[in-house]
């Protein structure tokens, strides 16, 4: 492996120099690589002839692109069975936030510095916090499986978040705050108002959401097999992904029992008998006894109940003032636009039942009825709801123990 100044003179009689790297690969083959200055080739010399030697190198000609490599890591998603939306939720990634940047890049030029320079184009580009994350992950995903292949010596992803150490979550995380009652947790009130003007086939799955914190995709693969109804208990153990397919809960923790408040035993009997009936036997199926879509839940069930009961926010203009009608009144919409605030509410409910007259369950029990994988998701989201009353009282006998001289001495 040797390297050596190039001199040449263009066509238009202008001098040239450049520097060339010239070995041999892993198979044999002469490759040239030019660099324009000395201090890059040596830097790639060293690096090359380690890697010839250890049979790793990979010639840039002979290099896949991003996007060649990403087709390839999709591939291997189907074939090993994953979720039809998370494929598709990968499919999305690729096509919209890689190839556009970086797809046509060969993986041997992909750096640290090359990705976050992407990264920074992306958040230019007015991807949000959540998302450059979930790309970066994908990235990091795609590198290893050409790594697997033989097609990248190295991960640069992996070398980017090492430097990183969760700064970045945690920095997502301050920008977002945490969740607050009657922003993203509706009130007692507001919810008191959504069940007194919930109507029709609406009812019961509203009542539903409210006082057993399902998620959407859970509601909608619920089976009537899975209620007791003599024994107040409902079983999750089956959801409906966004394309209507059937699965397993999200995790191992999300197939649980949930116990059932009187109003929903009630409203659940009232439902049953003329509930649409289907081959699968689910409790709130589309008027056809199959699979409810979500954007039907949502449209006409979710939202029309919020404006009904005047659980509402102003329309604003590009300029954050109020739109108004015909009638120059201020439009509005509903407040809360998914079903994972009904969720948020049940998790404030649990948390804070001894305001209510009644039991406030521990953490531990409140990420079972949740179905959150670990404790730790659970105090992460909500650990600042769980009631803090005693402070004041363990403040003020500190205080009498240290201004009355009795405190042990250190």
């Amino acid at each position: 492996m040797s390297v050596r100044k190039r001199q040449w003179t263009t066509g238009k009689g202008v001098p040239k120099e450049a520097w060339v790297v010239d070995y041999v690969d892993r198979a044999g083959k002469r490759r040239l690589k030019t660099f324009p200055r000395k201090k890059e080739a040596d830097a790639f010399s060293a690096s090359a002839r380690v890697e010839v030697r250890e049979g790793t190198h990979v010639a840039d000609r002979d290099s896949a692109t991003m996007g060649q490599a990403g087709a390839l890591w999709l591939a291997r998603a189907k074939a090993e069975g994953l979720e039809r939306v998370t494929v598709e939720s990968y499919r999305q990634q690729l096509a919209y936030h890689i190839e556009p940047f970086i797809g046509g890049v060969r993986l041997s030029r992909i750096s640290a510095p090359n990705l976050r320079a992407f990264e920074d184009q992306l958040r230019e580009e007015g991807r949000s916090p959540s998302m450059v994350r979930r790309v970066m992950q994908t990235v990091g995903s795609i590198l290893a499986d050409a790594q697997e292949r033989g097609l990248v010596v190295r991960n640069a992803a992996r070398e980017l978040r090492a430097r990183r150490k969760g700064r970045d979550r945690k920095s997502e995380r301050r920008q977002k705050g945490k969740i607050k009652i009657g922003v993203d947790i509706p009130t007692p009130a507001e919810i008191r108002a959504i069940i007194e003007h919930a109507e029709g086939r609406w009812r019961p799955l509203l009542v539903t959401a409210i006082f057993t914190g399902l998620r959407a995709s859970e509601l909608r693969g619920l089976r009537w097999r899975d209620v007791d109804l003599e024994g107040r208990v409902l079983h999750v153990r089956q959801r409906a992904d966004r394309f209507n397919q059937i699965g397993p809960p999200k995790s191992e923790a999300g197939e649980r029992s949930i116990p059932l408040p009187p109003i929903v035993v009630a409203e659940l009997r009232t439902w049953q008998p003329i509930c649409p009936k289907g081959e699968a036997g689910l409790v709130f199926p589309a008027g056809s006894g199959k699979i409810e879509g979500l954007t039907n839940i949502v449209m006409r069930g979710l939202k029309p109940v919020q404006l009904a009961a005047g659980v509402t926010v102003p329309i604003l203009d590009s300029k954050g003032e109020p739109e108004l009608d015909a009638n120059g009144e201020p439009m509005v919409k509903a407040k809360y636009s998914g079903f994972h605030a009904l969720r948020h509410f049940f998790a404030s409910w649990c948390i804070n039942r001894r305001a209510d007259g009644g039991l406030e369950l521990t953490p531990k029990l409140v990420q079972e009825r949740m179905g959150h994988a670990s404790i730790v998701m659970t105090m992460d989201t909500y650990g600042h709801l769980f009631p803090r009353g005693e402070d004041h009282a363990e403040l003020e006998a500190a205080e009498r123990v240290l201004l009355s001289g009795d405190h042990p001495s250190v």
